[in-house]
């Protein structure tokens, strides 16, 4: 399924996008939003995980669950 949008582009803008998508300019329009769209999800995954190391308390959880896998039971 694909959707229509209308928006208004300033002049500098518009020019750009004819230069860069040629004939197929939603083509070029998804493809920046498809990377806008990854970008925006890798930026949150490294702060979740930078939150994640600052964490002790989470840290101190893992610790014991180390400890319950290591119990010397067999697999």
């Amino acid at each position: 399924m694909t959707y229509r949008a209308t928006f208004t582009l300033e002049p500098d803008a518009f020019a750009f996008l004819k230069q860069m998508g040629g004939e197929n300019r939603s083509g070029y329009i998804n493809e920046l939003l498809k990377r806008e769209k990854r970008r925006t999800l890798e930026q949150a995954i490294l702060s979740a995980n930078r939150e994640e190391a600052g964490d002790q308390s989470y840290h101190a959880e893992l610790e014991t669950w180390d400890e319950t896998l290591d119990d010397g039971l067999d697999e």
